[in-house]
């Protein structure tokens, strides 16, 4: 295993046991703090609770393996333009220093995203121009990178740089290792991140999300959360008789990779 990359909302309860795995790993931690509130997400910490788990959280790892995701990025009557102005530049005037770069991308309007979320507002090609016009001009007041994720639209006019949040580059530079330079093909369409083996599982996160694309139902994430057993090597329940486990063609991309150990 070359690198072990973390995407949560809250990273507290894993924080007194993170050694264990950060002492034996390559690391790289994705952290999404938004501008909402309980009324969008509510099972996710204040955002002032998120700012102090940060910190913490970067003293612990170093601010170079620490990425700040504000996303999605979304309008409502309540979060307005002005507001996300407001709010992200509080929140750089506290993460700056203790992340590697933020990263943003403009909510999808999936088809159940328009039932679930009826106030949310469709955004134009303006819209996404002046949320981006704002965000990088707050962005370069505070000395901080900025890029945009899985999104096509090009706003370095604004000091913001392209997708590829996740790349041998940055996981690379972060663990002072050399990775192969290898082609990036990206997750999904205007992803230039490198192809991982995800860990995890759709509907299983209890945050409860109103603009969630992976819980296709809040009822049976909450269902399967409570199905996690922690002696389990599953995420979701126990390995029963009638299941099929297949080792995943692995190999690593660290250069020169033969002449040194492998966890």
């Amino acid at each position: 295993m070359d690198c072990v990359v973390f995407c949560s909302k809250d990273y507290r309860p894993i924080l007194p046991r993170l050694h264990e795995i950060t002492d034996r790993f390559n690391t790289y931690f994705y952290y999404t703090i938004t501008a909402y509130g309980k009324d969008i997400e509510p099972g996710v910490p204040s955002v002032e609770q998120s700012m102090e788990t940060l910190v913490e959280l970067a003293d612990q790892v170093g601010s170079r393996r620490v990425a700040w995701r504000y996303d999605s990025v979304l309008l409502t009557p309540t979060y307005t333009l002005e507001r996300h102005r407001e709010t992200f530049s509080r929140m750089c005037d506290v993460l700056a220093p203790h992340v590697d770069r933020c990263i943003f991308s403009f909510v999808e309007m999936y088809r159940k995203l328009r039932l679930n979320m009826p106030e949310l507002m469709p955004l134009s090609v303006e819209d996404m121009d002046d949320l981006a016009r704002t965000l990088g001009s707050v962005a370069a007041e505070h000395g901080l990178w900025l890029q945009t994720c899985g999104t096509n639209g090009d706003f370095s006019r604004y000091g913001i740089h392209q997708s590829g949040c996740m790349t041998l580059d940055v996981l690379g530079r972060a663990n002072g290792v050399e990775f192969r330079q290898l082609r990036h093909r990206g997750m999904r369409a205007g992803c230039c991140c490198f192809e991982a083996r995800d860990i995890g599982a759709y509907d299983t996160c209890p945050n409860g999300c109103r603009y969630c694309y992976a819980n296709r139902d809040h009822r049976r994430a909450a269902e399967n959360y409570r199905r996690h057993d922690p002696e389990s090597p599953l995420l979701i329940g126990s390995v029963r008789p009638e299941d099929a486990v297949t080792r995943g063609a692995q190999r690593s991309l660290i250069a020169n990779a033969g002449q040194r150990t492998l966890w």
